[in-house]
């Protein structure tokens, strides 16, 4: 089958092409897994920190990919058909037995398993995992929409648990990118008399949430006409936490929606002020990966109120593309591979 692989952790630059197109065997499924034919797969800031080094890749070669949509072309479960949809993400296997598993948290488990990292990913043709793994896909979604949901929204979906908010108060958004941009849509339709406020660097992504009914974008430095009760930092750097800090009120969440942040930015940490950003009670929470309840849920809570992602598609074979893109934040909702 064909796939894009990944070679060796190496920092992208101009003229540099990460992945290489390959032919490589196709999945062998063993029981109680299922082979998947994969008709989508999302883009995540979380692969260019697999192909950049900031996440430690024990097993390379790797397909990278982890917001997978498509139809089972074999099973070995009695859990899905031949043809049944259905969707993957982040979370490819945990042990099932510890503390955290049992009690719904695998995505905390020590032995987590993560697709595109320690397993391979979608940027292919097809991929083989454990049925109880993949999630049905709703009807009145399709395939190219449902990948964004896997993680950006999961994920997202998550970070917005985490913040605690209720309606009627106010929520920002530090970045504006794929997962935030869904996340605005799943806050208008569950808590419409919630106020979103959205700091983003760039002219073009404040225009994006505006137009998606953002109460008020600005830049990430400035200050939103009120303190806010949550906030949710979806960017890959530290600059927009110590930020964001600033514009919560007392007793107010940041919730830190990124696996890893850019080292280079490390210095702005330091510029914390605590008296302004920590003082009265404010907390900092992270979120850690994501559980198969909450895809689950997401996915339902989709299907209800009918969210579906502004996406850019390309091509599999153009998935160096898709990733400069990323890396460039030439972006406007998520980006897509499609088979």
């Amino acid at each position: 089958m064909k796939a894009m692989i990944l070679l060796e952790q190496n920092k992208i630059f101009n003229n540099h092409f990460p992945l290489q197109l390959a032919d490589i065997p196709m999945p062998v499924i063993k029981n109680s897994e299922i082979l998947v034919k994969i008709n989508a797969c999302a883009v995540c800031h979380t692969d260019l920190d697999e192909i950049e080094g900031r996440i430690i890749l024990n097993k390379l070669p790797v397909v990278l990919g982890h917001q997978i949509a498509g139809r089972v072309a074999e099973t070995r479960s009695p859990l899905y058909k031949t043809g049944d949809r259905v969707g993957i993400g982040w979370i490819y296997s945990s042990c099932g037995s510890c503390e955290y598993c049992r009690n719904n948290n695998e995505n905390l488990c020590i032995d987590f398993k993560a697709t595109g990292k320690d397993a391979d990913g979608g940027y292919a043709e097809f991929i083989s995992v454990k049925a109880e793994y993949a999630y049905r896909i709703p009807d009145n979604i399709d395939d190219i929409s449902a990948a964004p949901l896997l993680c950006a929204g999961g994920v997202g979906y998550r970070s917005l648990i985490l913040s605690g908010i209720k309606n009627g108060q106010s929520l920002g958004f530090t970045g504006f990118g794929a997962s935030a941009h869904i996340l605005l849509k799943l806050v208008k339709l569950k808590y419409p008399d919630v106020k979103t406020y959205v700091f983003a660097r760039s002219r073009e992504q404040r225009d994006f949430a505006l137009s998606l009914g953002a109460d008020w974008a600005g830049e990430t430095e400035e200050y939103a006409p009120k303190k806010l009760d949550s906030i949710i930092d979806t960017t890959p750097v530290w600059k927009p936490v110590v930020e964001s800090l600033k514009n919560l009120k007392s007793g107010g969440r940041l919730v830190i929606n990124a696996i890893r942040k850019e080292e280079t930015d490390k210095e702005s940490l330091f510029k914390l002020n605590y008296e302004r950003d920590l003082w009265l009670e404010k907390e900092i929470k992270s979120v850690a990966n994501v559980t198969s309840n909450d895809l689950k849920d997401f996915l339902k809570l989709s299907q209800a109120l009918s969210i579906k992602p502004e996406v850019k598609t390309y091509k599999l074979e153009e998935a160096n593309k898709a990733i400069f893109d990323l890396k460039s934040s030439n972006i406007k909702g998520a980006l897509v591979l499609v088979n």
